[in-house]
C-alpha cells in the first residue's frame, strides 16, 4: 500500500472507532475526521479541497433536508399521535391486533418517514396505551423498532442509506416499489408470525380498562387542522412527483425542497422559518456531509479500488455470490456499526465494480437489503432501536441488549434469508442473460492489473 492508503486508511478506520464507541457525538467524530482527511490529503498530495467538494453527494443532503421540513410542519399538527391513538381503538385492546396495527402504522410511516421520527412519535403513545391496558409492552415496542427498519427499507425516501444508494445507483422512486417494496411486505409478515409465537403467552393476555381506551378521542391529539390539511396536500403532490420523477428527469431532492419551500411559503410566509428549521436534524446533515468527504479521502488515496478488486476476487467474479457477501456481510456490520457510515463506505466499491464492466444493479439491492434489515441484529445496529431501548425503561420490562439479542436475531435471520432467496430470483429473472460476458472481461482485466501490480507495471 502507497503512503496515502496508509494514511487516509487510519484516518478512516480512528473515525470509524469513535462512531462505535458513541463516547463522542458522532456528528463531531466525522467532522473532526473530514478535516484530518483534508489535511493530509494536502500534506501527501493525494486529497485537496476542491475534491472533498466533489465528494459530498448534495443529492442526498438535499433531499433528507426537504423531508425533513415536511415531517416537522406535519409533526406540529399532531397528526401522527391522532393515527396512534385511532389505530389502537381499532384493535379494543387485543394485544396481538394492537402489535399488528401499531407494527404495520410504523412500518408504512417509515416508508415516508424517516424511520428515527417515526419511532419517537409512536413509542411514547405505545407505552401509554400498554399500560392502560395492562398487557406487557415489549413484544410491541420490538416489533416497531424492527419494523421501522423493515419498513424504511421500501422507498427511496424511507431510510438514508436507501436515499444514498438511489442515488449512486440512478434508481427512481417506482424501482424501490417494484423491487424493494414486495420483499419487505414479506418480510414484514414472516416477522409478525415470529413475534406472534415467540409472545404467545405475552399475547394471550386479556387487556384491562378497555373503555378507558375506548374513551380516548384522538382528534383532541389535533393541535392545527388548517396547517395539517396543507401538510397533507403537499406531501401527497411531493408523493405523486417521486413517482414520476424518473418520467419527468427531475432529481427526487429537487422535489423534496420543492415541498420543502412550498409548505414553508404556505405556512410560514410572513414568519421567520427558524423555530420549524431549527426542528430538523442539522447535525444529521453535517454527519453525512462530513462522512462523505472522509470517504472521498479513502478513494482519491486508491483504498477503495484496491477492496473492489479484492471483492470481485474473492467471489471468484461470480455476481449472485458477490451479492450474497454483500448482504449477509453488509448486514452483519449494521448490526454492529450504524449502517450509514458503512453505506458511504460501500458505494464507491460497488461503483468502482461498475466501471469494471460488472452489471451492479444486483449489488445495491443487496446492500440495500444488508444495511436495512441487518440493523435490526442488535438495539445499537439502528438509532431507532437505541430509542427503543432506551424509552423501555419507562415500562415495568425494560428491554435489555440480552433480550433483543434473543428476538432480534431471529428475526434478522429470517429476512436475511429471504432477501438472499429474492436475489437469486433478481439474478434470474433480470440479470442471468446480461452477466457473463460482462464479468468475464471485468474477471480478465482485474486479473491484467494484478499481473501488471505484481510485474511493478502501471
Amino acid at each position: 500500500m502507497t503512503i496515502a492508503a496508509i494514511i487516509s486508511s487510519l484516518i478512516f478506520g480512528a473515525t470509524f472507532a469513535l462512531i462505535l464507541t458513541e463516547r463522542v457525538h458522532r456528528t463531531v467524530v466525522a467532522m473532526a475526521g473530514a478535516v484530518l482527511m483534508v489535511l493530509a490529503g494536502i500534506i501527501f498530495d493525494f486529497y485537496h479541497p476542491e475534491d472533498a467538494l466533489h465528494a459530498v453527494d448534495f443529492n442526498t443532503l438535499g433531499l433528507l433536508f426537504g423531508m425533513m421540513i415536511l415531517v416537522v410542519v406535519l409533526e406540529r399538527t399532531g397528526v401522527f399521535q391522532f393515527l396512534g391513538i385511532f389505530t389502537a381503538k381499532k384493535t379494543k385492546g387485543k394485544p396481538w391486533l394492537l402489535m399488528l396495527a401499531l407494527g404495520s402504522l410504523t412500518a408504512i410511516l417509515s416508508m415516508i418517514l424517516d424511520n428515527v421520527t417515526t419511532i419517537i412519535l409512536i413509542v411514547p403513545i405505545t407505552i401509554i396505551i400498554a399500560r392502560m391496558l395492562g398487557i406487557s409492552a415489549t413484544p410491541i415496542l420490538l416489533v416497531e423498532a424492527m419494523l421501522s427498519n423493515v419498513g424504511g427499507t421500501a422507498t427511496l425516501v424511507g431510510d438514508p442509506p436507501n436515499i444514498m444508494i438511489g442515488s449512486a445507483a440512478d434508481f427512481t422512486f417506482n424501482a424501490f416499489l417494484l423491487h424493494s417494496l414486495p420483499t419487505v411486505i414479506l418480510v414484514a409478515g414472516i416477522t409478525f408470525l415470529m413475534f406472534k409465537f415467540l409472545f404467545r403467552k405475552e399475547l394471550a393476555k386479556e387487556p384491562e380498562n378497555i373503555n378507558e381506551l375506548m374513551q380516548m378521542n384522538e382528534w383532541d391529539a389535533i393541535t392545527d387542522a388548517k396547517t395539517l390539511k396543507k401538510g397533507l396536500a403537499v406531501l401527497a403532490g411531493v408523493v405523486i412527483l417521486f413517482f414520476l420523477h424518473g418520467a419527468l428527469h427531475l432529481e427526487a431532492s429537487l422535489i423534496a425542497l420543492m415541498g420543502a419551500s412550498l409548505i414553508l411559503f404556505l405556512v410560514t410566509a410572513t414568519k421567520d422559518p427558524q423555530p420549524i428549521i431549527e426542528k430538523t436534524e442539522l447535525s444529521v446533515l453535517l454527519f453525512f456531509a462530513s462522512l462523505f468527504i472522509t470517504v472521498g479521502g479513502l478513494e482519491h488515496a486508491g483504498v477503495l479500488e484496491q477492496l473492489a478488486h479484492f471483492i470481485t476476487a474473492s467471489a471468484e467474479s461470480n455476481l449472485l455470490l458477490t451479492a450474497i457477501i454483500i448482504l449477509w456481510v453488509s448486514a452483519i456490520a449494521s448490526a454492529i456499526v450504524d449502517n450509514i457510515p458503512l453505506t458511504v463506505a460501500m458505494i464507491p466499491i460497488v461503483l468502482y465494480l461498475q466501471e469494471s464492466g460488472i452489471p451492479v444493479d444486483l449489488l445495491w439491492w443487496a446492500l440495500v437489503f444488508g444495511v436495512g434489515f441487518g440493523g435490526n441484529g442488535s438495539p445499537i445496529g439502528s438509532t431507532a432501536g437505541i430509542i427503543v431501548v432506551t424509552k423501555s425503561e419507562q415500562t415495568k420490562e425494560p428491554i435489555t441488549f440480552k433480550k433483543w439479542l434473543k428476538y432480534g436475531v431471529p428475526a434478522t435471520a429470517a429476512g436475511l434469508t429471504i432477501a438472499s432467496v429474492v436475489l437469486v430470483i433478481f439474478y434470474y429473472t433480470e440479470f442471468v442473460n446480461v452477466t457473463t460476458p460482462h464479468v468475464e472481461a471485468s474477471t480478465s482485466v482485474i486479473e491484467e492489473v494484478i499481473d501488471m501490480d505484481a510485474a511493478g507495471g502501471h
